[in-house]
This record gives C-alpha cells, structure tokens and sequence, in this order.
C-alpha cells in the first residue's frame, strides 16, 4: 500500500526549497552541502533526500518553482483586451512583484545552470522561453518593425527588458524612495519609448 503525503507535505517542501534558495545564493552551488541546507531547514539529512534526492534535484526545484510561480503570475495579469502598452505595463509589474521576497531564488536561476542535466535544463529553458515569447509578442505588436528581416531587433530589445527587470534585485531595497511600482512605471516607459525611435 502506497503512503499518503503528510498533511504540511507542500508546507514543508516550500520551506526547505527557501532555505535552500538562501543556502545556495549565499554560500554558491559548489560550497553549499545538502548537510548545510538540512541543518539551516531544521530537517533531518534524511528528510532531505526524502524530498530531493541529490543537489542538482533541489536547484532545480528552487528554479522550476520560481519560474512555473512567475509565469502562472504573467498568466493571470495579462489580459488581452487592453492596448499592448498597458499590457505590457501590467507584466513588467507581475514580474516585479513576483521578484518581491524572491531574491535568493532569482540568484540560483541565474547561477545554477551548469549545476542542472541537461533535461533539466532543457525544462527550465522552455518555461523561460515561454515567459520571453509572451513579452516579445507585444513589444513586436507595438512596433512591427522591430522584426524587419534585415534588421531583427525583437529578441535585443526584449533581451534588453529582461536585463532591466532581472538585475533590480541588485540594487532595489522595499521601503527605498522607488517604490515597486515606480520602477514598473519606468522600466515600461523606458523601453516603450525606445523602441518607437528604433527604426
């Protein structure tokens, strides 16, 4: 007979992919143990394994739960009866508020790749390709010649977003003067009137 998942099974299993995420964004992939990261969890080694059964099992958690979270949160935001450019507004501040509390996942999805399979990569790499395409669609609705055939600047300028948006948690601090979704505001305008001028 099968055992039935605990009742806090998901509770538990949120709470050591935090700790782990804080583990692995301060120490790095290399020095981080999966003894460390029991310890920091308040969890038993062999709960760990229980859950994660190696190193690279628990980085991919951490970096498949942060991106499927991020790109369910660009789901619910989007809606397409608005203008493209308030759609795009509206993502730009999804991500950013889904970044909220997050830094320490964000770090791993950033440094962990070659940590990863390359199943697991490749798993990663569709859900951020996912996440880019629904950007990129609306930048290219809001101007069509960012995909000119002699001239492809789609993928740098959404490229381009991203770098805005993936580094604030370098420098960004809730509670600073920016708030949020002053920053939102600014990335947006930022890159809707850039592209305007690219021609």
């Amino acid at each position: 007979m099968a055992r039935t998942r605990a009742l806090d099974f998901e509770e538990k299993q949120r709470g050591i992919l935090d700790k782990a995420a804080q583990v692995f964004a301060e120490q790095g992939m290399e020095k981080a143990s999966m003894s460390q990261i029991a310890a920091f969890a308040n969890v038993s080694k062999a709960l760990l394994y229980h859950y994660y059964p190696a190193k690279n099992a628990l980085i991919f958690a951490i970096i498949h739960t942060h991106l499927q979270e991020l790109d369910a949160a660009l789901e619910a935001a989007d809606d397409p009866a608005l203008a493209p450019e308030q759609r795009l507004r509206r993502l730009v501040g999804a991500v950013l508020e889904n970044y909220r509390g997050a830094d320490n996942q964000h770090k791993v999805q950033l440094n962990a790749k070659t940590a990863l399979s390359s199943e697991q990569n490749t798993e990663i790499t569709a859900i951020e390709r996912r996440i880019v395409r629904r950007f990129s669609a609306l930048l290219r609705m809001i101007n069509p010649d960012l995909q000119s055939p002699g001239r492809p600047l789609l993928m740098p300028v959404t490229m381009s977003l991203f770098g805005m948006l993936n580094w604030v948690y370098m420098w960004f601090r809730d509670g600073g003067q920016v708030r949020r979704e002053d920053y939102a505001d600014l990335a947006t305008t930022l890159i809707l009137e850039g592209i305007m001028a690219v021609r």
